[in-house]
């Protein structure tokens, strides 16, 4: 397989204090890879690192996606190139709908203009996998929305945007069960059916259920301790972090 993001001793700081110390990461074409450790960590600083977050910033090191050197591009031209973020708190946007957020974010993303018939007849294919109400489309984005429903709106931008790496930063946070199996069932349909690669931060393993896992990675106090396959997350499951934080 091609090598799509790739980390070169990544060191990442934010505020003048350097959260990640070192990161070396590699996720081929179609892979899912699993970030999991305890709080405090600098998993989802990994995640926006990658990103191009403003406010993460990388001292030393390079990070590389197909081949090519980002470390300097901005967020918007890594979204463009492939790469999507979804944010473990969603914010809310008022004034601009989920549908025509999702809509521009996709001309955006394609430099194509969509015809809106199109485009609506997409969306609500997709909003009918998620379980989630057609009338969510024309809603102010993530306005008034319960903690399930944003997280199925970042799934719904996953499905629709369709990227070439997807970062999933906490998704299953704050959810409840039937919650969790929706948004991993969606995720399960980007990895199945469209391709894409995946890299999972998570300190749990709910939504990791109807997935499959290529590799998973322990980050303990900004530095990976121990890397495995799917085995390493039922491991972690029954039994903790405590043999993988060294």
């Amino acid at each position: 397989m091609a090598s799509l993001l790739r980390t070169d001793d990544l060191h990442v700081s934010v505020a003048d204090k350097e959260i990640l110390h070192g990161i070396d990461l590699e996720i081929n074409e179609g892979e899912t890879h699993v970030i999991m450790g305890p709080n405090g960590a600098g998993k989802s600083t990994l995640g926006y690192a990658v990103m191009g977050h403003p406010n993460y910033n990388s001292d030393s090191g390079k990070i590389y996606f197909r081949g090519n050197d980002i470390t300097s591009d901005s967020a918007d031209k890594r979204a463009k190139a492939g790469i999507y973020l979804s944010f473990q708190n969603p914010v809310e946007i008022p004034g601009i709908s989920l549908s025509n957020f999702i809509r521009t974010s996709l001309e955006q993303r394609t430099g194509t203009r969509i015809k809106l018939w199109d485009f609506k007849k997409a969306l609500a294919k997709e909003m009918e996998l998620l379980n989630m109400d057609p009338s969510y489309a024309d809603r102010d984005l993530n306005v008034g929305f319960s903690g399930g429903e944003k997280k199925k709106a970042e799934i719904l931008q996953l499905l629709m945007l369709n990227p070439s790496l997807a970062i999933l930063d906490e998704t299953d946070s704050g959810l409840d069960v039937d919650a969790v199996k929706t948004v991993s069932e969606g995720v399960g349909i980007f990895q199945k059916e469209k391709g894409g690669a995946l890299l999972i931060i998570t300190h749990s393993t709910r939504i990791l259920e109807a997935l499959k896992v290529d590799k998973a990675h322990v980050l303990v106090n900004g530095k990976i301790t121990a890397s495995g396959g799917e085995e390493m997350v039922s491991d972690i499951n029954e039994n903790g972090f405590e043999k993988y934080i060294g």
